[in-house]
């Protein structure tokens, strides 16, 4: 299994400036199957950036109804459906996010849900997708129906707190994660509403003592702060190996010991499919319809919507 960061800033001011990328992060074979988590502003071009094709998802997961979180959901559901031509893959969220809940939401259209199957998540609730179970996990933030998220894949879970303050129901709700990714917007002792910092994620790691823990969705302080050094005096005081991911961290996991994840930095690559992609060789450009050709992707209207057209 992989972990793959396309973005690790966190909060509306980190969005708005792009000082880390803002694009969620990618569960790579999970059980053969590929699956986004909040994919926030740039993670279509992130994806490409890092040299992943947004078309091999399974499912798009989206914590809350914050643009940090969801912005980019509706292209990637489309990558992952062909453009909207064929049923696939699972569309798992908050409330908010699927059905819209008092002014927040909904995130994604029902044209943009009618493809895949989808989940709306509430707090403590269990369901099952492809081979694998979802719990939701309950939060304390701005979208009051937000969740994380805990994914067991046959007796290994992966737990997403997303968004939220510490709370002393929090462990309890991601005990037993073998990974424990957190959202960690501020170092030291003094976090802001809504949102954890490094103290508060230091007593959820000693609380619910996975195998590995990793911070992202990192703000401007924290940013500023060194957050590797940040790990590092986290890891000391839990005994808990912690890292603070970085914008194109890929971890391959062992299941059999994930404390000991192999990092690798992805390169910026030129994408040869990247239409915005000015770069393409001759080759490439004289193979790019046949490309198109292969995966479906032809922008005349199929015979069954021009009876719709005037």
């Amino acid at each position: 299994m992989k972990l793959i960061f396309l973005g690790t800033g966190g909060g509306r001011f980190s969005a708005i400036n792009q000082r880390r990328m803002t694009g969620g992060f990618r569960i790579d074979n999970l059980g053969g199957k590929n699956y986004h988590i909040d994919p926030g502003p740039g993670a279509l071009v992130r994806t490409y950036q890092f040299g992943l094709d947004p078309r091999n998802i399974n499912g798009v997961f989206v914590s809350h109804a914050h643009t940090d979180h969801y912005n980019d959901a509706e292209i990637l559901i489309e990558a992952m459906t062909r453009g909207m031509t064929q049923n696939a893959g699972y569309i798992m969220g908050a409330k908010s996010v699927i059905s819209g809940y008092e002014q927040w939401g909904p995130c994604i259209s029902a044209y943009h849900q009618s493809k895949s199957r989808v989940l709306e998540l509430e707090d403590n609730e269990v369901k099952a997708f492809q081979n694998c179970l979802i719990k939701a996990t309950p939060t304390n933030h701005g979208d009051p129906v937000g969740i994380g998220f805990q994914i067991d894949y046959r007796d290994f879970k992966i737990s997403y707190t997303a968004d939220t303050s510490y709370f002393p129901e929090l462990p309890k709700a991601h005990e037993g994660a073998d990974i424990l990714i957190a959202s960690v917007l501020r170092p030291g002792g003094k976090a802001i509403r809504g949102h954890m910092c490094s103290g508060d994620f230091v007593k959820l790691i000693k609380e619910v003592n996975p195998k590995l823990a990793i911070m992202t969705h990192l703000g401007l302080k924290m940013i500023s702060n060194n957050p590797i050094a940040e790990a590092k005096r986290i890891t000391r005081n839990t005994g808990i190996k912690t890292l603070a991911a970085f914008d194109g961290l890929s971890l391959d996991i062992n299941f059999n010991n994930p404390g000991r994840p192999r990092l690798t930095s992805l390169k910026d690559v030129d994408a040869p499919y990247h239409g915005s992609n000015n770069n393409l060789s001759r080759f490439e450009r004289k193979n790019t319809n046949k490309l198109a050709i292969k995966h479906g992707e032809i922008d005349e209207i199929p015979p069954a919507y021009r009876k719709h057209q005037d």
